[in-house]
């Protein structure tokens, strides 16, 4: 049976297949995401809760403590990990690979409600949860900062305007606001004063607490008209607040500016944030789990000139940090390697062969097979990432094996004398099962790589299946693209003129055919040495594999460093911040760093250092 006859007999019907291999994959190429490295969805699950004003150890004992409990009732809870600081608490839950990120999610809601009862009932709002990848880091970072408005005022354009706005744009999962300055008005109370007036600090919670309301006032029935009365209870400056009475003694009201200092100020004074030194506020931008990364920084930067319309002239919105680069970067470099390779291979089929027919031919499987590829990882889902066009770079060597052993036996079949058209069907006919079982037993190689569990076969999936769709269509080209080619366009030898060059290459040939005939001879006398040259070879391959170095991936240089500060337990706030500061001085004075930002809230601090491009810096 000659699987490639039917192709060779009606051209059209295979040029058509082929173009429609062709087609599907440039449009599956437009389409693809374009990434890092593959997409790989850890089930993790944050949970984030408030008590304003509990220390860190109450937030673990009266808020983290009932929801773990709940939480390790989950099946395929693989870890739970909690951080507690002042008023705030946040739980991560890691799920199996094998558990769906929803389902968790699911759970996880229904254990918040069901721990609602122990929760402690000051908290002004239940526990929240949101999906999250810990593994996919921002995809941008903005800064906000103003000369000469204050940092409350910034922190509204960066809620309100900015961090809505920009939730909005598709392919955006969350804006986290950092160095956050909430307006809030504080009351600092004196306990001298509240001692000699005999009265408690729960007297004044109660009296703020009962001044600040906002609820229904009434309705007032007339005979003609009803009248519904409107009242506003909500106090929004410290003005208003410092009137309000929370005692009476000696029949004189105690006001509460007589007992405490009132005044306008911020939510947390114990965040802060700085870009170049400069107080700041920041908003770090995640993308959506399977989203392009390149398309959803596109997509920002289109909207920031609108949003920058919306701003006052005096604040300035700037671009930190963009992943997006490094990633162009990172992928053109080995968009080059594959044009490259291809270029190399036919080079190497045209030095052998001598001959423009027989090398395109060959060459012609090369991005059919390629760009047919792509077709298959778009219906995978899959991305254009460094390990999806690693697998197709290796790939060139393998997808053009097949057309050349095609070509090679058709090429013989006329040197017997046979037409083209013949020498195609016969050539084909004794090769193609061949190709057949080549084709399959390289695609087989990488099937161990889909069982693979854990991270490291989530992220080598996409790599076998890439090269093995890659391997497979190639086998379908060779049989069907090559042989028809092959019948229609190829030279018969015997009508080439042969030229300087393929007389000088022949030359050459026959001079390295020789010395492997010596060689051969040399292995075949010798048989011991030949033994103990292989078994050194073997034995000096394993202790170098044994001595190299392993990781998970190879370290790479994207131009970007994040770290934390960590200061003595207890350390002040303003201690803290001139710790982060000398810090960050020596990151001014570094010729390395183009830019960075840093976070002071709760214990220690936090950094991100963006370095200049790799050829302006000396490191």
């Amino acid at each position: 049976m000659n699987f490639a006859e039917p192709f060779i007999r009606r051209p059209v019907a295979t040029t058509l297949l082929v173009l429609s291999i062709l087609i599907f994959g440039v449009m599956g190429y437009r389409l693809l995401p374009v990434n890092d490295l593959p997409t790989i969805d850890f089930p993790t699950v944050q949970v984030n809760a408030g008590l304003p004003g509990a220390s860190p150890d109450t937030m673990a004992a009266s808020v983290a403590t009932p929801l773990e409990k709940q939480f390790s009732t989950i099946a395929g809870v693989s870890s739970i990990s909690s951080s507690n600081t002042q008023g705030s608490t946040s739980i991560t839950l890691q799920f199996d690979l094998s558990r769906s990120i929803d389902a968790a999610a699911q759970d996880v809601q229904s254990m918040i409600a069901r721990a609602q009862r122990s929760l402690p009932p000051g908290m002004p709002a239940p526990p929240s949860y949101q999906k999250v990848n810990p593994a996919d880091s921002p995809v941008l970072y903005l800064t906000l900062s103003s000369p000469s408005l204050p940092l409350s005022q910034l922190d509204r354009y960066a809620q309100n305007l900015l961090a809505q706005r920009l939730s909005m744009i598709t392919g955006v999962a969350q804006v986290n606001v950092y160095g956050s300055q909430k307006f809030a008005v504080r009351v600092d109370v004196d306990p001298m004063q509240l001692a000699s007036r005999l009265i408690g600090i729960d007297q004044v919670a109660s009296a703020i607490s009962t001044a600040n309301v906002n609820t229904p006032t009434g309705t007032l029935f007339g005979p003609d008209r009803n009248f519904v009365i409107q009242t506003s209870g909500q106090l929004m400056a410290a003005e208003d607040y410092k009137g309000i009475v929370v005692a009476w003694r000696n029949g004189s009201p105690v006001r509460l500016s007589d007992v405490a200092h009132v005044y306008d100020g911020v939510e947390n004074e114990r965040n802060a944030g700085w870009y170049n030194g400069a107080r700041t506020i920041y908003l770090a931008i995640q993308r959506q789990p399977g989203t392009n990364t390149v398309e959803v920084v596109d997509r920002i930067k289109a909207v920031l000139p609108q949003l920058e319309q919306q701003l006052p002239a005096s604040v300035r919105l700037r671009v930190r940090s963009d992943r997006s680069i490094p990633i162009r970067e990172s992928v053109d470099d080995v968009k080059f390697t594959l044009q490259l390779t291809i270029a190399l291979v036919v080079l190497v089929i045209f030095l052998f062969l001598r001959n423009f027919s027989a090398t395109v031919i060959p060459s012609l499987a090369l991005p059919f097979s390629i760009i047919g590829t792509f077709a298959v990882m778009y219906l995978l889902d899959y991305s254009l990432d460094n390990l999806s066009l690693m697998a197709l770079t290796l790939s060139v060597g393998f997808v053009v094996d097949d057309a050349i052993v095609m070509l090679e036996n058709i090429v013989r079949h006329m040197e017997m004398g046979k037409p083209r058209l013949q020498a195609a069907l016969d050539g084909s006919k004794e090769i193609a099962f061949t190709i057949v079982s080549m084709t399959l037993s390289l695609a087989a190689v990488f099937i161990p790589v889909l069982f693979m569990g854990g991270v490291v076969g989530r992220l080598m999936h996409e790599f076998a299946v890439t090269i093995g769709a890659a391997i497979l269509v190639s086998g379908l080209v060779s049989l069907t693209l090559t042989p028809m080619l092959c019948s229609r366009f190829l030279k018969a030898p015997h009508a080439v003129r042969h030229g300087v060059f393929y007389n000088a290459m022949e030359r050459m040939f026959e001079a390295w055919l020789q010395g492997y005939s010596w060689s051969l001879r040399q292995t075949i006398r010798f048989k011991g040495t030949t033994m103990i040259v292989s078994g050194l070879l073997l034995a000096g391959t394993i202790y170098l594999f044994t001595v190299i170095p392993m990781g998970f991936i190879p370290s790479v240089d994207t131009g970007q460093l994040s770290g934390q500060i960590e200061t003595l337990q207890g350390l002040g706030f303003d201690a803290t911040v001139a710790r982060v500061k000398d810090v960050m001085n020596v990151l001014a004075h570094d010729p390395n760093v183009a830019g960075y930002t840093a976070n002071v809230g709760g214990s220690g601090g936090r950094l991100n250092v963006d370095l200049k491009p790799r050829d302006e810096r000396p490191l």
